[in-house]
């Protein structure tokens, strides 16, 4: 149990497609969060575990590009009303979405529907609080970070490149698995001491 909270973002190449429902209306659904999905980090594994996401305030998710939080988010999922533009859905398998483009009068929407039907763009990433985890196999050569729970979701994304570059993502994730190894599970939190300059400025990839 991790009582400290880190803010983190992750980049795959999860499900998102383009469709038109039965008002011809524009509409992205995609999977951002799959649970039991171990993902290669480089210097160990993670897991999202199921029921991480229980307890998880996601009463105010945006939608964008890229992560680009200069541009006007192109959908939103507020308290998860009927009125919003971003539909949220929790289930056994992870987190599922469904976004209602504006393409009629926002070019950007435009441009990202035709470039997810096209499949130009087949990845998505999301930005998280994660609450607590639990390392496993510590004395391996690779061990394994299980994410127990997520506090909240800031914003998920449709990315053009999905993955992140591998010095990046190797040199943040051996800094955090040496602490972990250390016995220092607070100290694993070290790159997140700066947090936000402006909204989701120092935010980590680790």
């Amino acid at each position: 149990m991790n009582p400290e909270k880190e803010l983190i973002r992750r980049s795959y190449s999860f499900e998102i497609r383009a469709e038109q429902d039965e008002n011809q209306s524009r509409i992205i659904t995609g999977r951002p969060i799959v649970y039991n999905n171990m993902t290669d980090l480089g210097d160990f594994f993670e897991v999202i575990d199921s029921g991480a996401l229980n307890r998880t305030d996601l009463s105010d998710v945006r939608f964008l590009v890229n992560h680009n939080t200069d541009m006007i988010p192109l959908a939103r999922a507020s308290r998860n009303n009927p009125d919003s533009t971003m539909h949220l859905t929790v289930d056994a398998y992870g987190m599922a979405i469904c976004v209602n483009l504006d393409t009629e009068n926002n070019s950007e929407a435009r441009a990202l529907y035709s470039a997810v039907q096209r499949g130009d763009i087949t990845g998505m990433s999301f930005m998280f609080w994660i609450s607590d985890y639990e390392w496993k196999d510590l004395d391996t050569d690779k061990p394994t970070r299980h994410i127990r729970g997520i506090e909240s979701v800031l914003e998920v994304s449709a990315v053009t490149f999905p993955a992140y570059e591998a010095t990046e993502i190797h040199a943040r994730n051996k800094k955090t698995l040496e602490k972990a190894r250390q016995g220092c599970p607070s100290a694993a939190l070290e790159l997140e001491k700066e947090k936000f300059k402006a909204l989701f400025g120092g935010v980590s990839n680790e």
